[in-house]
């Protein structure tokens, strides 16, 4: 099954691809997409749109998973992410994809067994689970891969 992991962002989204198989972890891309800094939001969120678009149809998943938006100290921040999210949940709908959701603390326990684990521990295990030599970078990529694992972990039987 391929899993596209997603971490929302206004600037910066982070992608990562999971090809799943029971047990069996590879990831043949990750990333993320860019907006320059300043943007207006109106022409941040056209281009996050049309950049997902075009991520969606080369990558071809089969599933979309996107980090829930749970928390933010500062309000502004928290409405214009949620903004950035919500188009890519529209992008993903209009592709006809099927979409998963789990917050930060559904990723750590999942991956870690700890809901407190540090950003770092996870990264570690999303290398030790896809075996590879580096940490994933940039940390919005390593997030994304994160949450295509745990949706992995979801599907076993």
């Amino acid at each position: 099954m391929r899993i596209l992991g997603i971490d929302p962002g206004t600037h910066i989204i982070g992608y990562g691809l999971l090809d799943y198989a029971p047990n069996q972890y590879s990831s043949p891309t990750f990333g993320t997409l860019q907006v320059p800094p300043k943007t207006p939001l109106p022409e941040a969120l056209n281009s996050i749109y049309s950049d997902l678009q075009e991520l969606l149809q080369w990558l071809e998943p089969e599933v979309v998973v996107i980090e829930q938006l749970f928390f933010f100290r500062n309000v502004s921040t928290a409405m214009s992410v949620a903004q950035a999210r919500g188009v890519m949940v529209l992008a993903t709908a209009q592709a006809g994809l099927p979409q998963a959701e789990y917050t930060p603390l559904q990723v750590k326990m999942t991956l870690t067994g700890y809901g407190r684990a540090s950003k770092q521990e996870v990264q570690e295990t999303v290398r030790d689970l896809l075996k590879l030599e580096q940490v994933p970078k940039p940390d919005d990529a390593a997030d994304a891969l994160a949450l295509a694992i745990t949706h992995a972990h979801y599907l076993l039987p």
